[in-house]
């Protein structure tokens, strides 16, 4: 008996949709990477380092003289009431050796370069009055018995650098009263014979100097 074999044919599968693949599109900018903290703290020091720098030079403008002082070991309320105590001609400035070298450099001020050492602030005298600029320090030296560890490191003043033993010289100059008092007393003495000659002018110089010295005391005695 033969078997016959029913051929079955198996239906064709049908294929399957083509999916087309779409490509990304290219941006033409630039990417901005995002900054480091390093970066970003770099950039802020060297904003304050370049503020700093530029205070220090506005200070120098009509500036007659320019100390430094031995800060070490000081409190931030001492330094404050140093700064109370000083004239309103004057500035104290606490900054790095480096940033006012760079201010400083190519000035006369730069003959201070040879005390910027250690931590130092800054004093700025824009008078004529030095004596009277440097006495609140040295009295608060006195009360705080500061005068060998806090001592004035060096100062410059009409181009010349003066180190801490020729302090006295600028704590002992004459005021401007007493410089033209002394003016007047020598017009008064010798040339008592020129005055009689030249008679008016020379009396009107007198009576000038006289007048300015008086203002010059008075504007001494309210301060």
């Amino acid at each position: 008996m033969e078997t016959s074999f029913l051929r079955t044919t198996l239906p064709t599968a049908k294929p399957l949709p083509a999916f087309q693949a779409v490509a990304p599109a290219v941006s033409l900018r630039p990417r901005r990477l995002p900054l480091r903290r390093s970066t970003i703290r770099a950039a802020i020091t060297r904003g304050r380092k370049e503020d700093t720098v530029a205070a220090v030079r506005e200070q120098l403008e009509g500036c007659y003289l320019l100390a430094g002082i031995r800060y070490e070991g000081l409190t931030v309320k001492q330094l404050q009431g140093i700064r109370d105590s000083l004239p309103e001609t004057c500035r104290l400035l606490v900054a790095k050796n480096t940033l006012v070298g760079k201010a400083i450099e190519g000035t006369p001020w730069e003959a201070l370069k040879p005390c910027m050492k250690g931590m130092n602030a800054w004093l700025f005298v824009h008078t004529e009055e030095v004596p009277a600029a440097l006495k609140p320090y040295r009295a608060f030296q006195k009360e705080e018995r500061l005068e060998e560890t806090n001592d004035f490191v060096g100062a410059v003043f009409e181009g010349k650098f003066y180190a801490p033993g020729d302090f006295k010289a600028l704590e002992t100059m004459p005021s401007r009263a007493e410089v033209y008092a002394k003016l007047l007393g020598a017009l008064q003495g010798p040339a008592i014979s020129v005055v009689t000659t030249l008679q008016a002018p020379a009396r009107d110089v007198v009576s000038v100097l006289s007048a300015y010295v008086r203002k010059l005391e008075q504007e001494d005695g309210a301060a």
